[in-house]
């Protein structure tokens, strides 16, 4: 298992929860249902590297790329550090990980 996978995964389950913390404590089903769906495609994604399929690799890049962009307009905007400024520093490593994985094979 590489780290990109595990990148993949541990941003995934990050979005998931997130987006049952943002649910609970602003009643925001926007978050409960972009965090999920964003989360379940990295676990995805996750998995499809794990059988090998190099697929795996560009979903996870474009799921967490667009979240690092989600989460930097929302840092922008707010100037809250939690979650937005976290979840985008937290993407961005797990984005430089997935692309350094696919530029090196």
């Amino acid at each position: 298992m590489n780290l990109s996978i595990i990148a993949a995964f541990a941003y995934g389950i990050l979005a998931i929860a997130g987006g049952i913390i943002g649910y609970i404590q602003a009643t925001s089903k926007v978050s409960l249902i972009s965090g999920s769906i964003s989360g379940l495609l990295l676990i995805l994604a996750a998995y499809f590297q794990l059988q090998g399929q190099t697929w795996g690799a560009i979903l996870a890049v474009i799921v967490t790329g667009v979240l690092v962009v989600v989460f930097a307009v929302r840092l922008a905007k707010t100037r809250k550090f939690m979650p937005a400024g976290l979840m985008t520093i937290l993407g961005m490593l797990a984005l430089a990980v997935m692309v350094n994985q696919i530029v090196g094979n």
